[in-house]
Parts: C-alpha cells; structure tokens; sequence
C-alpha cells in the first residue's frame, strides 16, 4: 500500500463536481489511495457512487477505501474500509472482513494509537495534525511537533489528516508520517489534478525521492 497521497471526497466541498470527477482529476495528480465519504447519502447513492468510483480506481490499480460502513465495504468488494472512534469496533471488523481487508483507524492520542494497532488496524488516520473546517468540533491539533512520538509508538503506517496541503506536508512528512490525507485542499480547487500534484511533490521531496 502506498500512503503517500490520501484523497478522501467530499461532495459538498468539491464545487458542483462529482465524486468522480475530482476524484479522476486528482489521481491524475498522484494520488495513491481514495477514502469515498458520503455522510449524507442514502445506502443506495452511497453503494452506486462506489460502483462508479471503484470502477475507475479497479482500472487504474488504486485502492478504494469505504468510509465507515463494513456492509458497503464488502458489497463493492472495496479494498477497504476506514473505522472512526465511534463507528464498528476494529476487531469485530476483522471477523466481518477477513484477513485479507484493509482496515484504517482515526486516532486522535498515542494511547488510540496503540489501542488501533493492538486491535488489527492496518493504518492509522491521525487528526488533527491542525484544526480544519472539515472537523470543527476537533480544537486541539496535534500539530508537526506531535508526530514523531505518536510515530515512534506504533509499527504501522500513519497518515496525516486536518487542514494538510502542500503548503505543510513536507514538514508533516519529514517529521514521520507515512503520507498525508486531503480533503478540501484537493477537493475544494479549481483543478484537482494541479493540487494534488503540488502536494504529491512535496511528499516524496520529503521522503527523498
């Protein structure tokens, strides 16, 4: 799995365009993984919009990860599925899924961290590394300073999440993180694919390549 460049959706952020729009657009840019995110739509829309995503990333050997539904997870045969603090417990979704799934967990403290890690999550989400608009009730921020430590903690590959662009995510990555997760700062651009790419750029600077 390459993290490096995590796009997770946001139709209500992506002015008028389609998931699958942006989505096109930024894996052209570089992204390596896509996180589809529909807190508002039905399980019909929500099964139907990743029949059309998936489809395009199948293609293009990119993984798809459902956003906190085990049941759509395994309908469209997605790589994966992302589990918030709230949402299915990470053990229980390893019975449902099987080994071979990828699970993803949002922490927000080193000690989530290691409770994720020791309950089979295969990545970490940790957020917010600064306060987003996308999460407003998260206040305190982790920050780049709190990576290494949480890093250090944990075997398993961490992403980080809130308010990253390629304005920070060299630093974010320099100081330990795996990759970085976009929302707004890919969806919300005129042109995905320049965004992602900028923030693509500024990854694999830090990681020395």
């Amino acid at each position: 799995m390459d993290y490096s460049l995590y796009l997770v959706t946001d139709r209500a952020l992506s002015l008028g365009r389609s998931n699958l729009e942006v989505v096109q657009s930024a894996v052209e840019g570089g992204v390596t993984l896509v996180q589809l995110r529909e807190k508002e739509a039905t399980t019909r829309e929500f099964y139907e919009e990743g029949l059309r995503v998936g489809a395009y990333l199948k293609a293009r050997d990119i993984p798809l990860i459902i956003n906190d539904r085990i049941d759509l997870t395994l309908a469209l045969d997605a790589a994966g599925v992302h589990l918030g603090q709230d949402d299915m417990p990470i053990d229980v979704a390893r019975k449902l899924l099987g080994p071979r799934k990828i699970i993803g967990a949002s922490v927000f403290t080193l000690e989530e961290a290691k409770i994720a890690e020791s309950l089979g999550a295969d990545y970490l989400g940790l957020s917010p590394i600064f306060v987003t608009e996308t999460k407003p009730e998260l206040v305190r921020q982790i920050g780049i300073e709190g990576i290494p430590l949480l890093k250090a903690a944990v075997q398993i590959p961490v992403v980080g999440i809130g308010s990253m662009s390629e304005s920070n995510a060299y630093d974010a990555v320099k100081a330990g993180l795996d990759g970085v997760a976009v929302v707004s700062a890919i969806c919300s651009r005129e042109d995905p694919r320049a965004a992602a790419a900028a923030i693509k750029a500024e990854v694999m600077r830090a990681k020395g390549q």
